[in-house]
């Protein structure tokens, strides 16, 4: 199965949906940026930001920064519709040694993935589920 998922994706849409509300929103903007690149040997990196992500030029703006993305990479392994990637490297660190688990679904070249409900800091420590389609390049 895990063939299937192997390559590089772009991301296409990233809804936030908070777990409280229900509300769902773009939270990184109607046009996110995002690479996924997951390979035969196990590994998976992926790198998002919001649309209007900016270079930062001081404190604010690295803070800033940091709440308009989401990068992380780690090993993973693939069962009955979901992906584990144990996460070795993160933006952040309360990541680095956990097991994120996202479910997912292939159509064509559209990789649909979900995220469980969990606190997200660039979203002011919320409790939110990431609905995310991404689609392969090449």
């Amino acid at each position: 199965m895990s063939g299937s998922l192997v390559g590089t994706w772009r991301l296409t849409s990233a809804i936030m949906e908070d777990v409280e509300s229900k509300t769902q929103t773009h939270g990184w903007g109607e046009h996110p940026k995002g690479l996924l690149i997951i390979t035969e040997a196990g590994r998976w990196v992926a790198i998002q930001t919001a649309e209007g992500h900016k270079a930062a030029a001081d404190d604010a703006g690295r803070a800033a920064a940091f709440r308009t993305m989401l990068a992380y990479a780690g090993s993973y392994r693939v069962e009955d519709g979901k992906i584990f990637v144990m996460v070795d490297i993160s933006w952040d660190q309360s990541w680095v040694g956990s097991e994120q688990v996202r479910h997912f679904r292939v159509e064509g070249d559209r990789l649909h993935v979900e995220a469980p409900p969990q606190p997200y800091a660039n979203f002011g420590g919320r409790v939110m589920r990431g609905i995310l389609v991404w689609k392969r390049e090449g």
